[in-house]
């Protein structure tokens, strides 16, 4: 049977069951919306998508739960990854405030990914920092207004991790839900299958004989 998902939280599976209450269930784990068997970041997607995806459009989304169980893992590139793809995938599209606010974002991860580069390069960390700076080139006059905001001020990774990524992922889906483009749930539904692409991608370069899912419709 497909499940029929809902937003918010529920108390248990006979009052609903939202995205990550699904995949709780799926891993045979306690019933939760924050369970262990996903990479927090990526459950806060999982969340939000499921939230502010149209009631018509969320049934779309139960295929791609059995797809974040398993994914996690401690590197704060998964972090990294996972904001720089919301924020660069809503940043064309948002509001202009929402525009400021994410390409704080960008820079911040970027300038993360550079830091985590010095104390140990990995090969991805170009490609990872190129996809941040995309995403800024696409709105100038944003990326100018954060270099001006942001200068002489440094976040640690730990204040990234714990404040800066989850918001930067609830400012992308809000934004991109509330964004006056044709099929918001569409975009929403590729955002969520790319980050998982992305995250499964960030495990096997560290773990090449990890099983793969890459989900259909991610976004190039």
């Amino acid at each position: 049977m497909v499940p029929v998902l809902s937003p918010g939280k529920h108390r248990n599976p006979r009052k609903g069951a939202c995205f990550m209450e699904y995949a709780s269930l799926l891993a045979g784990e306690p019933w939760s919306d924050h369970p262990p068997c996903t990479h927090p970041l990526l459950a806060a997607v999982a969340r939000h998508v499921n939230d502010h995806t149209s009631d018509g459009g969320r049934s779309n989304l139960a295929g791609l739960i059995p797809s974040v169980i398993g994914i996690t893992g401690d590197d704060p590139r998964i972090d990294a990854t996972i904001a720089i793809r919301c924020a660069a995938t809503a940043i064309p599209v948002v509001a202009e405030y929402r525009q400021r606010a994410l390409a704080v974002s960008l820079l911040a991860a970027q300038r993360l990914v550079a830091d985590l580069h010095r104390r140990s390069p990995s090969t991805d960390d170009a490609e990872l920092s190129g996809r941040a700076q995309a995403g800024l080139d696409r709105v100038a006059h944003a990326a100018r207004w954060a270099e001006t905001f942001t200068a002489g001020h440094e976040l640690a990774p730990k204040a990234f991790r714990r404040r800066s990524a989850p918001a930067t992922v609830r400012v992308a889906v809000i934004g991109i839900a509330e964004a006056a483009i044709p099929d918001p749930d569409r975009l929403l539904h590729g955002l969520l299958t790319t980050v998982i692409r992305d995250c499964t991608d960030r495990l096997d370069s560290d773990s090449p004989a990890r099983t793969r899912f890459i989900p259909a419709g991610v976004i190039r």
